[in-house]
């Protein structure tokens, strides 16, 4: 007799002396297969089961109840619409909503009214940009709820964003970078770190891990690790001449290691450990109101005041909008960019032009 031997297909005898068959992927509820191995039925339910048609498990999803907004979380946080967001928006949103669950997850989502949302959104005002946040995780989950008929109304629509200004981080100025450089010289690896960042627009999650391999025939070639987290998302891969500067600064700082940032063990750094590393690196040279982030401005600080175009300026910080990268460059000199700006020629009255150039 032929046997069918069938990846994750797992099999026992129940006390009724009755043979029962289950696809075990991992991570996801084992699917029980009906049939017999090699029957039409069987093979339809294998294939669905393979195809990912059994919902992933979420902790919790056992004790849910139809109806209630632990069922809703535990579906939306299993969903296309939920995966495809970029890794670290996941992570925002599954905090916030396993908080949500814990206050309110035997309550009835049907039963859930605009005013309570509002209420909710309204004690976090004191921390605006944390409401901010929440109020967009529940618009994300009443919009999945929608789609996916819960419920036939969106109790968030209507309720206004809440409003959080801010500049974000700073941008380094000449003085910072002059600053920075002075305690840290070249040769050490607090330069280096500087220099990465600087002369390349990365953030801390791509800096910790360029090195060596990155680099060929005076280009570095790197994808983002931001853009990229979303299986569902094509990342960016930029391509950039390296600076001199950063050039010299990577030559004269000593390492062994294919990063070029590495811990004492010789180890890459995380994101986390690095971005405390610099925190006291920027402090030691009396710079405590800037972080690592500002330098991905300053580096679009110098271009736009450069008056690089912001094609060209894109083209190194890999953003996706002119939107952003006009938030990025708001803090280019407006004294230089006028000085700039007024570089040009002007018809006089007798046809001849005059010449308006830059102020000496």
């Amino acid at each position: 007799m032929t046997k069918i031997r069938l990846d994750y297909v797992h099999q026992f005898v129940d006390r009724h002396g009755k043979i029962r068959r289950y696809v075990r992927l991992p991570g996801r509820k084992q699917t029980p297969l009906k049939g017999a191995p090699g029957t039409p039925e069987f093979m339809e339910c294998y294939s669905a089961a393979l195809a990912g048609e059994a919902p992933r498990v979420e902790i919790g999803a056992s004790r849910t109840k139809l109806g209630t907004i632990n069922a809703l979380v535990v579906a939306y946080l299993t969903s296309v619409e939920f995966r495809t967001l970029a890794l670290a928006t996941q992570a925002s949103r599954r905090n916030i909503l396993q908080r949500f669950r814990a206050a309110h997850g035997e309550k009835r989502y049907a039963l859930l009214q605009r005013s309570h949302i509002q209420k909710m959104v309204a004690e976090k005002f004191d921390t605006p940009f944390a409401a901010r946040v929440f109020s967009k995780t529940l618009r994300g989950l009443m919009q999945f709820a929608v789609a996916e008929r819960f419920l036939s109304e969106d109790p968030t629509q209507g309720i206004a964003n809440v409003k959080a200004t801010s500049n974000g981080h700073k941008t380094w100025t000449e003085d910072h970078i002059a600053a920075y450089e002075a305690h840290h010289p070249v040769g050490t690896k607090a330069r280096l770190a500087m220099a990465l960042m600087l002369y390349t627009g990365c953030r801390i999650g791509d800096v910790v891990a360029l090195g060596r391999q990155h680099v060929r025939d005076g280009w570095l070639t790197y994808t983002q690790e931001k853009n990229g987290q979303s299986r569902f998302r094509k990342p960016v891969t930029l391509t950039i001449p390296i600076h001199a500067e950063l050039r010299r600064v990577i030559a004269a700082t000593p390492n062994d290691h294919l990063t070029f940032l590495v811990t004492a063990y010789g180890k890459p750094h995380s994101k986390k450990a690095f971005g405390s590393k610099m925190r006291e690196w920027c402090d030691q040279a009396g710079c405590p109101d800037v972080s690592s982030h500002g330098l991905r401005k300053a580096i679009a600080r110098r271009m736009a005041e450069a008056t690089k175009s912001t094609q060209e300026i894109m083209a190194v910080t890999g953003h996706r909008t002119l939107s952003e990268v006009e938030r990025y460059t708001k803090d280019a000199s407006q004294k230089k960019l006028a000085a700039t700006g007024m570089d040009f020629t002007t018809p006089s009255m007798d046809g001849s032009r005059t010449y308006i150039g830059k102020p000496k």
